[in-house]
């Protein structure tokens, strides 16, 4: 049996317990905490965002004190203690290996077996007097109610979906509201994920982009620099248009886009930047080598699109696992053939007189 460190930044206290001091926090959170979220927002250091695992005291709370579940994931765990001002309350925070709840629910690590492991580990029956868990609706795909009851005698009851919700469900006698219960996936909402999304294509970017520079100057009649900075740099561009139309407009305009697969609506947008790439490059029809280069970028604009647009499935209210896995076994397979041919029609556009 053990207790999270007293020795973490966020900590502001201790509060005695039957098994030791259980580290106290509070509602406010402090720069370095916006600073951390903030990182992470942006995929910074993001899977070693978390707090110790463990029983946690928001205020003063008692053996009568409710006790709320989250993950270890510190963005979820700041969340929810910011919701809670002048409440006191406990917060056992399970091992997620630092994934968000609902994330962490569906792989299981937000499950039955960590919640009971936590409890026991947590001395929580010695703490507290009643027997009640108050978990997030979402958690829900992962902890089965009845086994933990069976398990070890507590009651699960899930909250709202929402942590700002959950001082008008405390103050109701546990009592959640039908729009307590509805997940949202608002503009703010789709927006907020895209920071992420950005900086990992931004890795693979970074090394991609120069190679279609440089090769943008080999074959031709202009020479080398000529080349590169007139065909290379409207490839690099013409990479860039795709990784916005999928990673940036397809989460955007999300629910006006047609069709219901992730990957049907990023390939919309990509076919949408591929004809205002043409638009502006204004190639020649009476040209087989501009052509063919703007045909590649047909293939290849919105392929880059579909793909990224993809994922977004895990984090919709649109999707389910078995859809999602569904979705991807054709089309991801579609969308290397894109990618294929569109890089091998624009390698062989360098080379035609």
């Amino acid at each position: 049996m053990s207790l999270p460190s007293l020795n973490q930044p966020f900590v502001v206290g201790s509060i005695p317990t039957a098994i030791g001091a259980a580290p106290q926090v509070g509602a406010s959170t402090a720069w370095p905490d916006r600073w951390g979220s903030i990182k992470a927002r942006w995929g910074v250091e993001r899977m070693h965002y978390t707090v110790e695992p463990g029983l946690y005291g928001l205020g003063h709370p008692h053996e009568r004190s409710p006790v709320l579940v989250t993950a270890n994931y510190k963005m979820s765990f700041d969340r929810l203690r910011q919701a809670l001002p002048g409440r006191d309350v406990w917060i056992l925070v399970l091992d997620t290996q630092g994934i968000n709840v609902w994330c962490a629910a569906g792989k299981r690590t937000f499950g039955t077996t960590e919640l009971v492991r936590r409890i026991e580990a947590s001395a929580l029956p010695r703490i507290v007097a009643h027997r009640e868990l108050i978990l997030p609706q979402l958690a829900g795909p992962g902890v089965a109610a009845h086994q933990v009851k069976k398990l070890c005698g507590f009651q699960v009851v899930y909250g709202p979906i929402r942590a700002t919700d959950l001082p008008a469900f405390l103050d109701s006698g546990r009592k959640a509201t039908a729009p307590m219960r509805i997940k949202t996936f608002s503009t703010w909402e789709r927006l907020v994920l895209i920071p992420v999304e950005l900086v990992s294509a931004a890795k693979w970017a970074l090394m991609i982009l120069p190679a279609f520079f440089l090769l943008g100057g080999l074959g031709g009649a202009a020479p080398f620099w000529s080349n590169a900075l007139n065909d290379g740099i409207f490839a690099v561009i013409a990479l860039l248009s795709g990784l916005a139309a999928g990673v940036f407009f397809t989460p955007l305009l999300l629910p006006w886009l047609p069709g219901r697969p992730f990957a049907l609506k990023g390939l919309g947008m990509g076919l949408l930047a591929a004809l205002i790439l043409a638009a502006l490059r204004r190639p020649d029809f009476g040209n087989a080598q501009s052509c063919l280069e703007m045909l590649a970028w047909f293939f290849l604009v919105p392929a880059l699109s579909a793909y990224l647009g993809m994922n977004f499935t895990g984090c919709s209210t649109y999707t389910s696992l078995s859809g999602v896995k569904k979705e991807m076994k054709w089309a991801v397979p579609l969308e290397i053939t894109g990618g294929v041919i569109g890089l091998g029609l624009w390698l062989g556009s360098r080379w035609m007189a």
